[in-house]
């Protein structure tokens, strides 16, 4: 059972501040990939004392969002909200190491906020477009207000972040405490939810890329791989080049 003792608010307040520094990397500061789910996850586990659980949240989401970029207009979804509050819930839920049916849940939990964080994310942004005419403006030095409008901009990122985690995280811990009275037949499904999202992801990147390339890269390299594998029997070193190189010629083959 999950108490809202002193030592979880204080890990909600502590994840909820490392998560806002963490998002700041995506498009605000640094850019350093940090707020990759891949990374996100683990940082959180690592804070919560459970990294295993981390990397597999955020192994998950990495693949799901890994093609989704900020280009233009488009916004993405928030993979490291995403990642580091299902990790946060996984583990603050279960009281130390996570269980599959638990990092399931979270996951679909944090998956289904997604629309939400979009669209704060989009205020946050129609915000900061507005310190444009604030730093042109006549007034004081252009190069000082200039400054001032970035760290404002970047306050505001912080903010929508950090708030969003001191609401996400408690209600995703309450939602836990309904799903621990779900049936067995619930909590199997989620345990069997969470082993299946690999796959997903792979079909995600997949439909993502240039399905025909891909597709002929794949079947080159894995008739290569049959070959030299099961009939010559060439050492697994020496197939993993010779299967790049045969996809490769595949991919260069269906260009021309």
């Amino acid at each position: 059972m999950i108490a809202f003792d002193f030592h979880i608010v204080l890990s909600i307040v502590g994840v909820a501040f490392a998560g806002g520094i963490i998002g700041l990397d995506r498009t605000a500061a640094g850019q350093f990939m940090v707020s990759q789910p891949i990374v996100a996850g683990p940082i959180t586990g690592w804070m919560l004392g459970d990294v295993t659980t981390g990397l597999v949240i955020g192994a998950v989401l990495e693949l799901i969002w890994v093609l989704d970029v900020p280009v233009g207009t488009f916004v993405p979804a928030d993979a490291s909200i995403g990642a580091v509050s299902a990790t946060a819930i996984a583990i603050l839920g279960s009281g130390g190491t996570a269980l599959p049916d638990v990092i399931g849940f979270s996951i679909l939990l944090t998956t289904a906020i997604v629309p939400l964080t979009m669209m704060i994310d989009v205020i946050a942004r129609k915000k900061n477009s507005g310190l444009v005419e604030y730093a042109l403006a006549p007034g004081e030095v252009v190069s000082r207000k200039l400054a001032l409008a970035h760290l404002s901009g970047l306050v505001v990122f912080f903010m929508k972040s950090f708030i969003l985690y001191l609401i996400v995280l408690p209600a995703g811990l309450a939602a836990l405490l309904l799903f621990a009275r779900m049936p067995t037949q619930f909590h199997s499904a989620m345990a069997l939810f969470v082993k299946l999202l690999p796959l997903l992801g792979v079909a995600l990147v997949a439909r993502k890329l240039s399905i025909r390339t891909l597709d002929l890269f794949l079947l080159m390299g894995f008739v290569t791989a049959t070959v030299f594998t099961q009939f010559i029997h060439v050492p697994a070193l020496s197939v993993s080049g010779l299967v790049i190189i045969a996809g490769l010629l595949g991919v260069r083959l269906s260009e021309r």
